[in-house]
């Protein structure tokens, strides 16, 4: 290897371009992976600029090994001699030199219907006929086809199966088109795709691997993509990343050197080269590829291959947050990293549905039973195995196939009122089968960014120790920020150079001491004067807090104004002559969103950060400008160098940056960190602790502030100490950050204390509150960081206020996990804060106990998890507990947790609409969810359930009078009621009275959601269960029995008197049940049972064959009638008033 090599590699050792965070970055250790830098001033400013010089920057991070190691894996796919989905990849940098149409890549779409074209018919079979009594009623028709088992009708039997499936498939079309029409809105966004001929529009599902798409200021990623070009001459753009991995926190990318350098995007067709990555995956932390270019505009340098890593990728789903950029398209469709940690769509069954397919299995038991029973009573003559056939189809009644249809029926109508729900408008139920689901919920997991808040950070308090700042009290910041600079004697100054600004300046006229430009240097030695005196007067203790706030942080701003032309130009320059800034609207970036907040409020106290370079940091002091000229006066300018930043990172929980006044000259080493860290770094003091536990208890995000003057020696040594650090070979991180520990970390001054709220969405507290007194137990899953996520969980109150917060993180080793469970057994019911990697341990070694231990905790926060694991536990929860999970989230990140869940609600959050569109059911608000499950749940469930039960009863009863029937006349398989009787009895005379008890409620809307504990007891399954099953199926036997023995008691000349006798009973028994069970009447329930009775009245006129109408208008039949009626029914009027008397239901006692 030639020594410029050797070199390169040495000093891509030191300076790392890609590495601009810690050592352990790109070591490939989670905790480092899946925190990306922060800014670009991750590291010393002396070094940036060798860092970004994007003409040599591939040189310094090429390492002899690593690229050994990414030609060898180049190479191995140039061999490959068929490239396409899940593969490896090498496509040419240049769109010109692709052969799109030899592309074996999935197509860019998203995809969350379950069927197509070919698979509806299959699928939809498949998923009716897995239910027993629908397959059941299946062989009952078919049996119809075969002459010696026919019984009555063939439409009988045949009609409504084919009913049933035609309705089924109707709703199935219905609600797959809608998810597809919502694909193709999604799959329909209009991109920008670079051609050789300029620009061109196409919509995301047309782009390709190999395409060149511009990207926008926040606008959604389509693809994923590597970065070749931002509008950053430094080739740093930031992505938030919320929707993908859950954190709030930007991402810094860097595009690729050789292609940055390019003079304009249509540069890019002038190269040709290639680039490979390797087969897609589900690791979003993760990424191996290189891009070589052979031939360029210029030849200088070429042919070069770079590597690329995850820092020079931008996934599907993740926002441009600054810029715009240009990427080359890597992975499409089904291999994007999004994708790959969505689960595919599944068909959810509810538990009513199961249960109600458990007790017609009982059912067909019993119609066996009887059967058999039929036959051996009849001493199993000749052919009785035919005669058992017939009288399994004559007892087929007892497993009502209009079960399906009404609980089918029931459910679009529940459906349907929810998305009219006025209280929470804009809902959207995406799954019409599951709604009674809701009513069975007992763990709620939720995400926490655009879910429980709304990830907009707002400075709420700062303390000082003698006194405390709230929001509201910001105007005494600024008063006195201000009393300080004219304390200074800035404020005559300021008002001098401020009136200059607005005249005519000639350039004579900048010079030093005279004009205006004299009035600026002035302005500038009286705010030098004094600045580094010891007297600490009030006034100089908060602008020193609000200084240091707005130089410690990585926030870059950026002017947000209209202004633009030449004039703003000028106006520009005269003002820096100056020393002065125009007081000008100013919009921030950086990669985590309390750092904005923090510079945001120092703004509003009239401290703004105006200006900030790689080296330099600007604040402009808009607390002088007079109130007569706020919004367009000029004030004067502070200067600072900066000398070092120390990044935050999750092991040191702290930053901090040394700087250097340009008019003092004066060094200041500013921190600020996590109380836990900076307590013993910071001078000692009597109510940092306390403090800080106020804060906490508010649920606001605490950071410790302090500061350090340093003496020109004193940073002379530290520099020197810290330059050798940096270049050793082993252990460089920990060597840097002892020097920094032993030079600076000892003594600082504390300036105050910050506390920062992740404002939450509108009454989530209430909605969480709500949903703990119903016994819905709420985990909270997020991929932000553990003390993010325990702050939100105080603040939304997740926490109880007298509740312990047990953590459980850094976990590596079985033993570990072993000793954190036995102290967590021993806690009783804290609420359990658990991070990623701690997770995946104790999932691997002991996922039983864990479970078991979590599963009886109120409250669980499961922090840093991937989407993958979110889903893993729903379905641990799912199998350990055999309990109902609802999982509810905003984002592409939660989908997969969304889709395992038995019943997923999405939030239309504002980076997107793959949650909502991948849900089951779609709300604006989380507060929604309170009403969701406590009002429309509940209504879901008790009606189902009545639902079924009843319509069991009602095939029961008409089997009982069939079996009664038959062992009176000799076994014989005879019909008791045929043809048109049997088809109108489960239709036209008793279907909209027994349907109308989906209208039916139990408790009011109010009293639901005051009485939050009365949810608790639907988790218990009573309103369906084996006890309720068998007194219905008692009941049948006393009805059925009753109503055919007495009609034969007072059996007439004629048969048919026996049937009308019988039947009409039968009718009035049924619609006087329905008025039995109603407990809040509507008045279609009053229509509907007057209505089946006039239209059964009327028939009997029409239908002569099965009605002899001289009989019926005969007063015999009238009292034979009621006294029929009355026996099988008022006794059991009689014993449910005693009921409600003596053993009323817990709701009645509140009605």
């Amino acid at each position: 290897m030639s020594k410029r090599r050797t070199a390169a590699t040495r000093l891509g050792e030191a300076i790392p371009l890609q590495r601009l965070d810690t050592d352990n970055y790109t070591s490939g250790g989670r905790d480092s992976t899946d925190r990306p830098p922060s800014s670009l001033s991750s590291i010393d400013t002396p070094l940036m600029t060798a860092q970004l010089d994007l003409d040599d920057a591939h040189r310094l991070t090429i390492n002899s090994t690593h690229m050994e190691r990414q030609a060898m894996v180049n190479n191995n796919n140039k061999k490959e001699k068929k490239q396409g989905r899940g593969s490896a990849r090498t496509e040419p940098l240049n769109p010109l030199d692709n052969n799109f149409k030899k592309q074996k890549y999935p197509g860019n779409v998203v995809s969350n219907n379950k069927y197509n074209v070919i698979t509806f018919l299959p699928l939809v079979l498949f998923e009716q006929f897995k239910f027993f009594f629908n397959l059941y009623f299946l062989l009952v028709a078919l049996s119809q086809f075969v002459p010696q088992l026919r019984i009555g009708f063939l439409f009988t039997y045949v009609g409504p199966l084919v009913f049933v499936l035609a309705v089924t498939m109707m709703k199935e079309w219905h609600d797959d088109h809608a998810r597809k029409k919502r694909d193709n809105e999604a799959n329909s966004q209009r991109y920008m795709r670079l051609t050789v001929d300029g620009p061109e529009v196409i919509p995301s599902k047309k782009i390709r691997v190999g395409d060149l798409v511009l990207i926008e200021k926040n606008q959604r990623v389509p693809a994923d993509v590597v970065l070749l070009r931002t509008t950053e001459s430094s080739g740093a753009c930031f992505v938030r990343t919320d929707q993908l991995d859950g954190e709030t926190d930007w991402k810094l990318r860097i595009a690729v050197a050789p292609t940055q350098k390019l003079g304009e995007n249509a540069d890019l067709f002038l190269l040709h080269g290639e680039v490979y990555a390797d087969a897609p995956h589900k690791n979003i932390y993760d990424f191996v590829g290189t891009l070589s270019v052979t031939q360029g505009p210029s030849q200088e340098g070429l042919p070069v291959t770079v590597p690329l890593a995850v820092e020079n990728t931008m996934w599907a789903n993740t926002t441009l947050a600054s810029g715009s950029a240009v990427g080359f398209v890597v992975y499409t469709g089904s291999d994007t990293r999004a994708a790959m940690n969505t689960g595919h769509a599944k068909t959810k069954v509810g538990i009513l549905d199961t249960e109600v397919n458990l007790m017609s299995k009982i059912l067909f038991v019993v119609t066996l039973a009887l059967s058999l029973a039929m036959v051996a009573l009849d001493g199993f003559k000749a052919v009785w195995h035919i005669t058992l056939f017939r009288f399994l189809i004559l007892f087929s009644s007892i497993i009502p196939i209009s079960l399906r249809v009404n609980l089918d029926m029931g459910k679009s109508f529940y459906s349907l009122g929810i998305e009219r729900d006025r209280e929470i408008p804009g809902s959207v139920v995406r799954n019409s089968m599951i709604p009674e689901e809701l009513g069975r919920i007992e763990y709620c997991l939720t995400d926490k960014t655009g879910t429980l808040t709304r990830n907009e950070m707002e400075m709420r308090r700062i303390h000082m120790g003698m006194m405390a700042y709230t929001i509201e009290t910001s105007d005494e910041v600024v008063r006195h920020v201000r009393s300080h600079l004219r304390d200074k004697g800035v404020g005559e100054a300021e008002e001098s150079a401020a009136t200059s600004a607005y005249t005519p300046v000639s350039a004579s006229a900048t010079a030093p001491g005279s004009g205006s430009g004299g009035a600026a240097s002035k302005a500038s030695a009286l705010l030098a004067k004094g600045h580094g005196k010891a007297r600490r007067d009030m006034p100089q203790r908060v602008f020193d807090m609000v200084e240091s706030l707005a130089l410690c942080h990585n926030v870059t701003p950026a002017e947000d104004s209209d202004d633009s032309g030449n004039n703003a130009d000028e106006q520009q320059t005269h003002d820096d002559q100056l020393g002065l800034s125009v007081a000008r609207p100013m919009a921030y970036q950086a990669s985590s969103p309390d750092e904005v907040a923090i510079v945001k409020w120092t703004e509003r106290v009239g401290v703004v950060l105006a200006e900030r370079t790689l080296s330099t940091i600007t604040l402009r002091l808009d607390a002088l400008i007079p109130d007569s000229q706020a919004g367009f006066g000029t004030a004067p300018t502070l200067v600072y160098d900066i000398l070092h930043v120390f990044p935050f990172t999750s092991e040191s929980k702290r930053m901090g940056i040394i700087v250097r006044s340009r008019l003092t000259g004066e060094i200041l080493f500013v921190q600020k960190g996590a109380d836990a860290v900076m307590t013993r770094i910071v001078q000692y003091n009597d109510w940092l602790d306390e403090e800080c536990g106020n804060m906490a208890r508010d649920g606001l995000r605490t950071l410790v502030v302090g500061r350090k003057r340093l003496s020109s020696d004193a940073y002379a040594r530290f520099d020197e100490a810290y330059q050798r650090a940096k270049v050793a070979v082993v252990g460089r991180a920990e060597a840097m950050q002892r020097v920094v520990e032993d030079y600076l970390e000892s003594d600082l001054e504390l300036l105050g204390l910050t506390g920062v709220e992740d404002r939450l969405q509108d009454n989530v507290r209430a909605t969480l509150e709500l949903l703990g007194n119903a016994g819905v137990k709420v985990w909270m899953l997020t991929g932000d960081k553990v003390e993010t996520a325990t702050c939100v969980a105080v603040s939304a109150k997740l926490v109880r206020r007298d509740q312990l917060i047990h953590v459980i993180s850094g976990l590596k080793a079985a033993h570990e996990v072993t000793d954190a469970l036995e102290t967590l057994r021993t806690l009783g019911d804290c609420c359990l804060i658990i991070d990623g990697d701690s997770l995946h341990v104790t999932m691997d070694f002991f996922r039983d106990e864990f479970v078991q231990l979590a599963s009886t905790l109120s409250a669980v926060v499961c922090c840093r998890c991937s989407p993958t694991q979110k889903a893993d536990v729903v379905r641990l929860i799912q199998k350990f507990t055999g309990k109902r999970v609802l999982a509810v989230g905003d984002g592409g990140n939660d989908v997969s947790m969304i889709q395992a869940a038995d019943v997923g609600v999405g939030l239309v959050g504002k980076e997107g609409k793959q949650a909502s569109l991948a849900a089951d059911f779609s709300v604006n608000q989380f507060s929604y969810l309170g009403r969701l499950l406590l009002w429309h749940g509940r209504n879901s469930y008790k009606r189902s359930a009545k639902l079924a039960q009843f319509v069991i009863h009602r095939g029961l009863i008409i089997s009982i009078m069939q079996v009664v029937f038959s062992a009176l006349f000799y076994f014989a398989p005879i019909a008791l009621f045929q043809g048109l009787l049997l088809v109108g009895y489960t239709t036209v005379y008793t279907m909209a009275p027994v349907f109308s008890l989906v209208l039916d409620r139990d408790v009011t809307e109010d009293i639901a959601m005051l009485y939050p504990e009365l949810y608790a007891e639907l988790t218990k399954g009573r309103s369906l269960s084996y006890k309720t099953f068998f007194t219905w199926l008692l009941i049948s036997i006393y009805q059925g029995g009753a109503l055919m023995m007495i009609a034969v008691w007072l059996f007439d000349t004629e048969f048919i008197h026996v049937v009308s006798i019988a039947f009409t009973g039968l009718v009035l028994n049924e619609l006087l049940m329905v008025a039995l069970e109603i407990r809040t009447w509507h008045r279609w329930m009053i229509w509907s049972i007057l209505g089946s009775l006039a239209i059964y009245i009327a028939s009997i006129w029409v239908l002569p064959a099965y009605f002899d109408v001289s009989f019926i208008v005969s007063g015999a039949f009238i009292w034979k009638t009621v006294v029929i009626t009355a026996v099988s029914s008022v006794p059991l009027y009689i014993i449910k008033l005693l009921r409600r008397i003596y053993a009323p239901p817990s709701y009645a006692k509140l009605t």
